[in-house]
């Protein structure tokens, strides 16, 4: 499963089941669609839940002796134990840019091996007629297919000017950020939703996304194999360390990702 030529062929089967359950985001999408609560307060829609079915049975098709961990199933009471190999899915990243009908939420599934997510693919189904598809693996590089076609993305180096960074628009401490930030160079800052902002970190649309607030791994395990393949990078904030998948509760520390020298 880890060697190149299996990862290719296993990322291409998993960008066209991105793209069915980016279909079926969509078909909800527009409609008058119901939002209900979580055990955790956060929103779930009938867009989550269709999206995951979708996926779970297109990853069980793949890949039957691999398990998932996938939000809704979690949040039903359905944890898996896992290994050194195991799914990540989040079927709808971004519920309340969903809700908010503006377009910056995205379909995410990513392979953890020994920690380290190795291959992910991200779709946001609602940016431009075709929506942006990111993927990328280990050894493979990173790419993005939209309006425009597909076509190979890398991190940037950090412009003369400063850099670019990407934060949330849902959550964030300003306070904390302004600290995190001192003695760095800043051209510009901006927002964006859900898994998205990784991936313009990888695309060399944006050079630094530093999260300060509550992620669970399948929030940021594809965008962050994708940002890995195009040559960035996930460190911890409290030691510098890389993110690591698996943790017991599913739950990230506070972390800093980064582009080429950010």
């Amino acid at each position: 499963m880890s060697d190149t030529n299996s990862l290719a062929v296993l990322l291409e089967s998993l960008s066209r089941l991105v793209r069915e359950a980016g279909g079926v985001v969509m078909s909800v999408y527009a409609t008058d669609f119901n939002v209900r609560g979580k055990g955790d307060s956060s929103p779930v829609t009938e867009a989550d839940e269709k999206a995951e079915a979708v996926i779970l049975a297109g990853l069980a098709a793949l890949t039957p002796d691999i398990p998932v961990v996938a939000e809704e199933a979690v949040a039903a009471g359905s944890v898996p134990e896992v290994g050194e190999r195991f799914w990540l899915v989040d079927p709808l990243d971004g519920t309340k840019e969903f809700i908010s009908r503006n377009g910056e939420f995205t379909v995410n599934i990513a392979l953890v091996e020994k920690g380290e997510p190795v291959l992910g693919v991200v779709l946001a189904p609602a940016l431009g007629v075709r929506g942006r598809l990111f993927a990328g693996g280990r050894a493979l590089g990173a790419t993005v297919e939209d309006d425009h076609g597909r076509r190979d993305i890398a991190c940037r180096a950090v412009p003369a000017e400063g850099l670019t960074v990407v934060a949330s628009r849902s959550h964030g401490d300003a306070a904390a950020l302004d600290a995190l930030l001192a003695g760095r160079k800043v051209a510009s800052t901006t927002s964006a939703g859900s898994s998205l902002k990784l991936c313009l970190v990888a695309a060399g649309e944006a050079d630094l996304y530093p999260r300060l607030g509550r992620t669970m791994e399948w929030d940021i395990a594809a965008g962050h194999a994708v940002l890995a393949a195009a040559g960035g990078s996930v460190c911890r904030v409290d030691d510098g360390s890389p993110l690591r998948y698996g943790k017991a509760g599913f739950e990230n520390p506070h972390f800093l990702a980064a582009g080429l020298r950010g």
